[in-house]
């Protein structure tokens, strides 16, 4: 039996609306506006999938005045993009709007908190599939099957590049043209919710990459008023995406912020219907409107309630303002921490300070380890390998530096991330079109060396909580060989030691004075152990090696 469903679209000063479908023969039902903005029409539907688009006479410069325009709706949750007209997809079940019949299993599982974060960041189209994999894969089913090698690797949080709908079946994300649906090239809503759901059954929180600076140049509301809810022309030419929203425009007849309440509406529809765990903010320091950021991240901690959510923001280069006591969020991209160790597992430099600084975030203004996520690469940068071996850097060499540079990472203060196959060396460039992992590598005896590396490390971060706090000493430190060695500390006693070699000499019965305590220590990469006495400890450390003592 039909029943009344209710279609409206928030247009507070467009002239009219219509509604369209297939409900209608796409003719033309009319709409009537409210005082709050909305016009709104009622349609008589039975269950079933249906198709509408929304007549609009535009307000957008771009167009004739008021001229007639097909728009989707912008809250769309599901799109029909092999039509290639875009159409809004509604789906009406026992007389209501529903988006899918997913149930949740895993709700009740707990979760880590932000500071035992280790992340892990992958592309969905890009992780699955492959040199040795006869089908495309690349879908969030495909993500799934990965997940018990994720288990193993031993991270506890994957952070899923843009998954909102986008034009096309390939992108990086970064052009989102509907907020409220998911990229159907990925799967349906029921998929990403299984994917989310089979995450938390592990203790893995995913974190969504948020685009909250800009659309991609045709999205609907760009269609309907562009200077309702954008900038009228890009504000850093420099750095332009799309259109870029204007989170500082206010309605003052309907005392509204357009922009604020159109983002802050998918925020609260993604952490409710999708449990996400938290968002990175990309293009932060575009957005440049902390009003806003400490609105919306107040909207994501109320929505998320109890549980934990985190909110990081890529501001490049970075800044303490953003995280600190006044600051809107709880975490920053730590991009100068890349680029500094980077330059010194690869040789170019040895700068103490420098090392210090990115090393121990505090020396750069930022108060806790959740304020930084450090990395050695993301997908905005090459693999190591590439970087390595574009500096001739190849084979075993190679690998002994990224495994320095990857003990660096999870011994620093700071969240730290992986970026997908880094764990085991992959070696493919950066590109925008479409770039499979090879899984293949995993078969070889330095790439699956470097991931059980990986694996120790993660597993002695979760058990050396020390590592989870700000707390650091540098105890050591030679100019002249090269050298630089801190102390990892909680209050409860667990302590961690970091010696690490920047040169290509062999440092044979090397003095480490200052240790921290006396008593018996576990070297955790060689598997030995050493007393350490008042005056520290002596060791052999090789070529671009780090020494990673753990007190027993």
């Amino acid at each position: 039996m039909p029943q009344p469903i209710e279609f409206k679209l928030f247009a507070p000063y467009n002239k009219g609306v219509a509604l369209i479908g297939s409900f209608s023969d796409w003719q033309d039902l009319p709409m009537e506006k409210g005082e709050d903005g909305y016009f709104r029409t009622t349609v008589e539907l039975e269950d079933g999938d249906y198709q509408y688009k929304f007549r609009v006479q535009s307000n957008s410069w771009f167009f004739e005045p008021e001229q007639w325009v097909e728009v989707t709706d912008p809250y769309a949750t599901d799109i029909d993009e092999s039509s290639g007209k875009d159409n809004a997809i509604v789906r009406i079940k026992d007389g209501a709007k529903i988006l899918d019949t997913y149930v949740w299993q895993h709700d009740d599982k707990p979760l880590p908190a932000d500071h035992e974060l280790v992340i892990y960041e992958l592309h969905v189209g890009d992780f699955s599939g492959g040199e040795d994999d006869p089908y495309a894969r690349g879908k969030y089913k495909h993500v799934i099957e990965k997940l018990d090698y994720l288990s193993d690797l031993g991270i506890n949080a994957i952070e899923l590049m843009p998954i909102k709908e986008y034009p096309g079946d390939y992108s990086w994300g970064y052009n989102p043209r509907h907020f409220f649906a998911t990229e159907s090239s990925y799967g349906s809503t029921d998929g990403l919710k299984r994917l989310i759901d089979e995450c938390h059954n592990r203790g893995i929180r995913v974190i969504m990459d948020g685009i909250y600076n800009h659309s991609e140049a045709s999205a609907p509301l760009t269609q309907i008023d562009h200077d309702y809810w954008y900038h009228h022309s890009p504000r850093d030419p420099d750095n332009n995406w799309g259109p870029e929203f204007n989170y500082e425009l206010y309605d003052e007849k309907l005392d509204t912020f357009p922009a604020r309440k159109f983002i802050g509406e998918t925020v609260r529809f993604w952490i409710e219907e999708y449990h996400i765990d938290g968002i990175r903010y990309d293009a932060a320091r575009q957005i440049a409107n902390y009003d806003f950021m400490h609105w919306i991240v107040q909207e994501t901690k109320k929505t998320a309630g109890n549980k934990p959510f985190y909110n990081v923001a890529e501001h490049i280069p970075e800044t303490p303002s953003i995280t600190n006591l006044d600051g809107p969020m709880d975490g920053c991209w730590h991009d100068s921490f890349l680029h500094t160790v980077l330059a010194h597992i690869c040789g170019e430099t040895f700068d103490l300070e420098n090392l210090k600084d990115v090393i121990d975030a505090k020396r750069q203004g930022f108060l806790g380890a959740t304020n930084v996520v450090n990395y050695l690469t993301n997908h905005d940068h090459e693999h190591i390998m590439v970087e390595l071996a574009n500096r001739n850097i190849f084979n075993e060499e190679a690998f002994r530096r990224a495994k320095l540079g990857g003990a660096i990472l999870m011994t620093a203060v700071g969240v730290p991330l992986i970026w997908m196959g880094e764990e085991f060396g992959e070696y493919k460039p950066k590109q925008p079109e479409s770039s499979k992992i090879d899984w293949t590598l995993l078969g070889n005896e330095l790439n699956s060396s470097l991931f059980e590396y990986y694996k120790g490390l993660v597993n002695l971060r979760k058990n050396s909580h020390a590592l989870y706090t700000e707390n650091i000493d540098f105890i050591h430190e030679n100019l002249e060989s090269k050298v630089l060695a801190y102390s990892r500390w909680n209050e409860e006693g667990s302590r961690v030691v970091v010696v690490a070699n920047f040169s290509e000499n062999f440092l044979a019965g090397y003095h480490v004075p200052n240790f921290p305590c006396g008593g018996t220590w576990h070297e955790w990469t060689s598997n030995y152990d050493v007393e350490a006495g008042e005056d520290g400890i002596i060791t052999d450390i090789g070529p671009y090696e780090a020494k990673v003592f753990v007190w027993q």
